[in-house]
């Protein structure tokens, strides 16, 4: 088998349809296997995959074991060359997989690809590429100040080498995530990422960022991000210094001390109401379901030319191909402060997510 490509699931059951809406399509040609580990969701994430995908494997935990752990189980059931770890709160596009494999088969001492990752708004998430975390640039990122936390030698649109890659995408061999004992299981919630980019450059592997690629993330999904995100954050980063870092007093007061001021310091992010002046759908056919549970008419359009700001899009995928659906974020004009949902194929329901702080919005309808 090619590829396998691991999900980690918690309680976020209408994004991981849509997450395995648009891997199905990216793996059609592809000897490919999807695992999803469900961490003891609440919600009906584990009936809804039995129920809607039943060609995938699924692995349900009896306690939430955390990224790390999960993730492992995971790639113990898995059988493929090449793993994809891979955030339910992403959609990738239908060439994502191909694309990947042939950046990746004549890359000697190939550690871990990423590619560009872009928010529900199709902001690029600089989060794609990173360096690794030295204590001034962890504590520059948390106070705000993220120049030299992120891998800026490229360009976005630019592939090349990076030091660290974000969990919510990993492509790798499976040889090379079994040689590292994959995600240090220290860490249950962040750092984990950071802490087997760093390990596989220490053996001597290389590390890329390919742009080649795009996928939304809608960061905050599957790990809310809160007021207490920065205590969290450097939970992680003391695991991770005292793992790879010489021992040093100073140094340990002063990561101890970093995290109380960041903690103190670092303010709530407010949420802002968002004020829809108009609807409209991306399809070739109006959907009347749909239209019927909106505020406002809806207007069907094919593109996004000459649309008013302030507008709520929704692209239909039962329409649209989810590559186009990530282009069209992506190169929409960010003046104009439109926001999107997705209508995945074959649903009931539109979603999305307007910030990086909060829960996104799902709205079903009959």
């Amino acid at each position: 088998m090619k590829l396998s490509v691991i999900i980690l699931n918690y309680n976020v059951r209408y994004f991981l349809e849509l997450c395995l809406k648009s891997v199905q399509k990216a793996i059609s040609t592809i000897d490919a296997e999807i695992i999803v580990v469900d961490n003891n969701s609440s919600d009906d994430s584990a009936n809804m995959v039995k129920s809607i995908f039943p060609a995938v494997t699924l692995i349900e935990n009896k306690e939430n074991f955390g990224f790390s752990k999960g993730n492992n189980i995971g790639v113990a059931r898995a059988k493929g060359e090449y793993l994809c770890i891979l955030n339910p709160d992403t959609v990738v596009p239908e060439d994502a997989f191909i694309k990947l494999l042939e950046f990746s088969k004549h890359k000697e001492k190939l550690g871990i690809v990423g590619c560009k990752l872009i928010n529900g708004v199709g902001q690029y998430l600089p989060e794609s590429k990173r360096n690794v975390p030295l204590v001034k640039a962890a504590f520059k990122k948390l106070l705000g100040h993220s120049e030299s936390y992120y891998a800026n030698h490229l360009d976005e649109n630019e592939s090349g080498n990076v030091d660290v890659l974000v969990g919510a995408f990993m492509f790798m061999k499976r040889s090379v995530y079994v040689e590292n004992k994959g995600f240090d299981e220290d860490y249950f919630m962040y750092g984990e990422d950071i802490d087997l980019s760093y390990k596989i450059l220490k053996l001597g592997y290389k590390n890329y960022y390919f742009s080649g690629v795009s996928i939304v993330h809608y960061k905050g999904e599957s790990t809310l991000r809160d007021r207490y995100y920065a205590k969290r954050f450097y939970g992680a980063m003391q695991i991770f210094y005292k793992k790879h870092f010489k021992k040093n007093l100073v140094f340990d007061l002063s990561v101890n001390l970093g995290i109380k001021m960041v903690y103190v310091l670092r303010k709530a992010p407010k949420q802002m109401m968002k004020k829809i002046k108009a609807y409209v759908l991306i399809s070739n056919e109006m959907n009347e379901a749909l239209k019927s549970v909106l505020s406002k008419d809806i207007v069907l359009k094919s593109d996004l030319n000459n649309i008013e700001a302030g507008t709520e899009v929704v692209f239909d995928a039962n329409a649209l191909n989810y590559k186009t659906i990530i282009s069209m974020m992506e190169h929409a004009d960010k003046g104009e402060n439109l926001t999107f949902k997705i209508l995945p194929n074959d649903s009931n329901f539109i979603l999305g997510s307007d910030t990086t702080v909060s829960r996104g919005e799902v709205m079903v309808f009959e």
